[in-house]
């Protein structure tokens, strides 16, 4: 065997052994309360089973209305398949323009208040929008973005977790 080729196992067996960590070691959604505008209570535990989209936004962020189309397009075409889509208000976002929003734009899914920032903390303290996690079916975080993700990266990684079993 030469040098080249004990070099290219070894290289093999340390993405192996990345990919294994990375998988098993995923963080745990934090166990934390939503409160919808629909007047829903909402736990992190109700949504194993899912994979699902917790994202941070404000009726204030650019970023995050001009994302909001593409968040509906998203979940209405993967909803059937267990996707479920929490959108969390910050709790400096007024709720009545919240509601409004919501009601104006027609959101499908579910629309958050986080009036004492109890769940952005719960995250990690989330302070800047938009903030999202994609969240597998045993309530791993797979994923967290900082600004709008690629639709297509996210697209993929999102029909390979609604593939896996629950």
């Amino acid at each position: 065997m030469t040098i080249r080729h004990i070099s290219a196992i070894l290289a093999i067996a340390a993405i192996g052994v990345v990919g294994y960590l990375s998988f098993f070691n995923a963080p745990k959604a934090p166990q934390v309360m939503f409160k919808t505008i629909a007047g829903e209570s909402i736990a992190t535990s109700d949504l194993k089973g899912k994979v699902v989209l917790v994202e941070f936004w404000a009726t204030s962020c650019v970023t995050c209305v001009e994302e909001m189309p593409k968040l509906i397009q998203t979940y209405n075409k993967y909803r059937s398949q267990g996707f479920e889509t929490i959108a969390v208000a910050m709790d400096y976002d007024p709720p009545n323009h919240v509601l409004t929003y919501a009601q104006k734009n027609q959101l499908p899914f579910k629309v958050a208040l986080d009036i004492k920032g109890e769940v952005a903390q719960g995250f990690g303290d989330i302070r800047l929008t938009p903030t999202s996690f994609l969240i597998d079916k045993q309530g791993r975080i797979v994923k967290q973005y900082l600004g709008a993700p690629n639709a297509d990266q996210f697209h993929a990684l999102l029909e390979k977790k609604l593939r896996e079993p629950a």
